[in-house]
């Protein structure tokens, strides 16, 4: 792998890091209430949304499509602590 692909990935990591601690710091740790199917849910949610955006080539709300991926990149970790559990 690249240095620089290397160094996008950590950058990309690092975002989506720091936004979970933030929600952290807001909601705790509320989403260990969340069942797999749950965030199985959220996470097509978003894809749908991103498809949405794709598709019309503009946005109906304020999140943008690199939020929605930060999101699912998000959900997804958080799904594998809760099949670890």
């Amino acid at each position: 792998m690249e240095t620089s692909t290397i160094n996008d990935y950590k950058k990309i990591i690092d975002i989506c890091k720091d936004i979970y601690l933030k929600k952290s710091k807001d909601y705790g740790s509320a989403w260990r209430i969340l069942r797999a199917p749950s965030l199985t849910d959220q996470i097509f949610i978003k894809a749908q949304r991103i498809r949405s955006i794709q598709d019309k080539g503009k946005q109906e709300v304020s999140d943008t499509i690199d939020g929605e991926f930060r999101g699912i990149i998000n959900y997804s970790i958080i799904a594998l602590i809760q099949l670890e559990k």
